[in-house]
């Protein structure tokens, strides 16, 4: 070995048998940039191949006894790769049993050239520090700030009312008690990192943060900005000065000087979850980001999840209950309509409120679907209506008109049901549009708008009107809504899934928040332990029961699952590793949707996680590193794959 120094390098690649530091040689022409943290290119062995990676070590020697190749190029002398992140990144794709590779692909936006000059060339201008620390309201005088200070992690339940700024803006309760917290931890020169679930979020938090710091303290990284205006807030959080760094779940990997807080909000939402392999959720990242750093967690909600319930009751995060104050006003009606809403699905107490609120200023009423019928059936035996075409589901046109296949837009001008003959239809769900027409025929005198995920509105004037919006889609109104109706309850209680019911009732919770201190908000044939849990707000009890009954059956958050997918041989002998754990049970296998293929669910404790999530990657590797002779005459069959996610969110 010559005196040069050794890089350990992360390569960039899905392949798990690299998820691993290999070693480099820095040539004399790079000795100046190869630094740790930059973005490299480095030679492959096999077929003469380059590969990008990262710096993550410096070393004098190198433990590997044959010829180290060299560096090929240094592709940015920024050093993008900050140690914490690396450590993060590490640790997060340990825990999900895959490649740390992946997570930086995530975590560090992809390079532009003129944003970068450009960021060089500017003299950094963060703006002033608060000039003293800032006041958390409606949790008990200085307890948010104690915790802070030293550290905590914090469920909180989120002020459920919309507050208006001095600049005029309203955002919800939950918005300002953020930029307390980071104005708080500003003032000590420390970072804030909030992972909000999407934009609409995103808006309230930057109009309330301009309440209380300097807007060139925020950083804002999110998918909608353009990849430059990315890249360069992210190189500008990598820089000393303490920053307060919002956006999207990736957010929680981004560089911050001294992290002072960690902030993530509605974690419950689904938004949350992060698709792409190995899918680290936002919260596990933010829990394992406050144990490395030392910061303090805050979880913040309307509707807690009843994964931070198992962390609560655990003693791993400390429950700050609010101040006694105001909450919405719940009223559960029953399901039959009133004859004067004009098929609106409006019970007659919640008609009556609705005609007077409207008079005043806006009206909320929440759905579940989006379009005008998207879900046609059978009038006579209920069978889902499908093209005689392609199969696909009937559905009205969001501007209404004769149905039509979903999939392939073929008129069905004579369907006949392939069961009973029938040939007439009629809705099984009723959407955004439709509903908007409806009440618009109920209130012929009242302005309605339609907010859904193509059509999105942000905000509403005070005026009156008529806002329909889908779940998740609700924008916020000047002054809050005069009454909200929350119909379709029943409906969306019917989705398949074992987080539906906390779902529902985070949905519900979140829209209740946007009413007028006092107005009514009525919750539409839907009652039992659910509907005493929203009209109550005592969303952290259900969320104790619901807990508690996962535990009885051994379903998630209660313990751990893990979706392993791989043929039936290699699957058999996968399982097989894994059931020397103690604590851990199979379900399945059963045959997965790709054909050939079996998927099986393992389930296990979370003090075995870490050994699970070792056994699964190594059954990966094999497989990713199992060499097959071809055999002459016959097509090369499909390479060994095991496909392993932890924590899957599809499951059960």
């Amino acid at each position: 070995m010559t005196g040069l120094p050794v890089a350990r390098v992360l390569v960039d690649s899905p392949l798990p048998q690299l998820d691993q530091l290999f070693d480099y040689r820095v040539p004399e022409r790079l000795a100046g940039t190869a630094v740790r943290g930059v973005r490299v290119r480095v030679p492959l062995r096999s077929g003469g191949r380059i590969a990008q990676g990262w710096i993550v070590e410096l070393a004098e020697r190198s433990e590997y006894r044959g010829e180290l190749s060299d560096l090929d190029d240094v592709v940015s002398d920024v050093p993008a790769l900050t140690p914490d992140v690396w450590r993060l990144a590490r640790s997060a794709a340990d825990r999900a049993a895959g490649n740390a590779s992946d997570i930086l692909r995530i975590a560090i936006p992809p390079r532009y050239v003129r944003a970068e000059r450009a960021w060089r060339a500017a003299e950094p201008d963060p703006g002033p520090l608060p000039d003293r620390p800032t006041a958390i309201d409606g949790y008990g005088p200085g307890r948010v700030e104690r915790g802070i200070a030293a550290g905590e992690r914090m469920a909180l339940t989120a002020d459920a009312r919309p507050v208006r700024l001095s600049s005029g803006a309203w955002v919800g309760g939950w918005a300002r008690t953020v930029a307390q917290a980071a104005a708080h931890a500003l003032a000590h020169d420390r970072s804030t990192i909030v992972a909000v679930p999407d934009y609409r979020d995103q808006e309230q938090l930057e109009a309330a943060l301009a309440e209380f710091v300097d807007p060139r303290r925020v950083l804002r990284t999110d998918a909608r900005q353009t990849g430059p205006a990315r890249y360069r807030a992210f190189l500008d959080a990598t820089g000393d000065a303490a920053r307060v760094v919002i956006g999207s779940r990736s957010t929680v990997y981004a560089p911050a000087a001294r992290p002072g807080v960690i902030i993530v909000v509605d974690d419950g939402d689904a938004l949350q979850s992060e698709p792409l392999a190995p899918g680290v959720h936002s919260r596990d990242a933010a829990l394992i980001r406050q144990e490395q750093t030392g910061a303090a967690l805050l979880f913040l909600a309307h509707s807690r999840s009843v994964d931070v319930q198992r962390l609560v009751e655990v003693g791993w995060v400390h429950d700050v209950p609010p101040l006694r104050g105001a909450r919405p006003r719940i009223v559960l009606t029953e399901q039959q309509a009133a004859p004067e809403s004009g098929g609106a699905r409006i019970p007659s107490a919640a008609w009556r409120e609705a005609q007077a609120a409207v008079t005043a200023g806006p009206v909320l009423v929440q759905v579940a679907r989006p379009g005008h019928t998207p879900m046609l059936v059978c009038d006579r035996c209920r069978e889902p209506a499908r093209c005689a075409a392609c199969g696909g589901a009937l559905v009205v046109p969001r501007g209404g008109g004769t149905p039509a296949c979903g999939l392939c837009g073929t008129a069905a001008t004579a369907w006949r049901c392939g069961v009973c003959e029938g040939t007439k239809l009629r809705a099984a769900v009723v959407g955004a549009s439709r509903t908007a027409e409806e009440l618009g025929r109920a209130f012929p005198r009242s302005r309605v708008v339609v907010s859904d995920g193509e059509r999105p509105i942000l905000r509403v004037g005070a005026e009156p009107q008529l806002v329909v919006a889908t779940r998740g889609a609700e924008p916020i109104a000047e002054g809050g809504y005069r009454a909200i109706l929350l119909l379709d309850g029943e409906r969306m209680l019917l989705r398949e899934s074992l987080r539906v019911a906390e779902d529902c009732l985070r949905w519900w919770s979140n829209a209740s928040a946007l009413a007028a201190p006092g107005s009514p908000v009525f919750l539409v044939g839907v009652g039992g332990a659910l509907g005493t849990a929203l009209a109550t707000w005592r969303q952290a009890a259900w969320a104790a029961e619901e807990l508690e009954t996962r535990r009885t059956l051994r379903f998630p958050p209660a313990v751990r699952m893990a979706s392993v997918t791989s043929s039936h041989e290699r699957l058999a002998a996968a399982l097989e590793r894994v059931r020397g754990v103690d604590g851990v049970d199979v379900l399945g296998p059963t045959p997965a949707a790709d054909e050939g293929l079996e998927r099986a669910i393992v389930r296990f404790g979370y003090a075995a996680g870490v050994e699970v999530a070792q056994r699964l990657k190594g059954e990966a590797i094999r497989a990713a590193t199992e060499r097959r002779r071809p055999v002459a005459g016959r097509r090369p069959g499909r390479p060994p794959v095991v496909r392993v996610r932890m924590d899957d969110p599809d499951l059960p």
